[in-house]
């Protein structure tokens, strides 16, 4: 049960109509758990829904986009993320194999080197917060400056999403249960 009240959208549009009317726009109907907890700071939230429409604009591939945040997910053990983002990894092009086989991504061979590497930059961050020089070579291979800046951002903000979803306690939609 989360730790604070999902803020409803009618509620939002009594008191913050543009934002509210944002959410339905930006985001999938019904309204995620995760944007009507964070309701309950309006203003942080209209901020923060700016952030993530930047953070995807980025240059860097969808595909390893996704796998970096799957990469995140898993490391975290936060199934809100991973639920979340397995049809957007599909769509990205991920297949459902790769899907299942990213806790192993080191010793898959459904992955190339550039996408190891992405995967692998994820998780060392994730799991160390310094990236070891090693890890920073192997993906600095395949992107550039700008890439792996918006591949450092990426995985930072789902880290900052994760451990929201994981302090408050954000709970999975019916929809999205098994």
């Amino acid at each position: 049960m989360a730790r604070v009240r999902y803020v409803p959208n009618s509620e939002l549009a009594d008191t913050h109509a543009a934002l509210n009317e944002r959410l339905l726009k930006e985001r999938k109907v019904p309204t995620g758990n995760i944007f009507l907890a964070l309701a309950n700071a309006p203003e942080i939230l209209n901020d923060f829904l700016t952030y993530a429409n930047a953070v995807r604009a980025s240059d860097l591939s969808p595909k390893l986009r996704e796998m970096a945040i799957l990469t995140v997910g898993y490391c975290t053990n936060s199934e809100y993320e991973i639920v979340h983002h397995h049809s957007h990894g599909l769509k990205a092009g991920l297949t459902e194999e790769q899907f299942q086989a990213i806790p192993e991504f080191e010793t898959s061979d459904l992955f190339t080197e550039e996408e190891r590497a992405v995967m692998a930059f994820a998780k060392d961050s994730t799991l160390h917060v310094d990236v070891s020089d090693e890890v920073w070579n192997g993906v600095a291979k395949f992107l550039s400056e700008k890439q792996l800046v918006e591949l450092a951002i990426n995985v930072a903000w789902y880290n900052s999403g994760v451990r929201l979803m994981g302090a408050l306690k954000v709970d999975l939609e019916d929809s999205y249960k098994k």
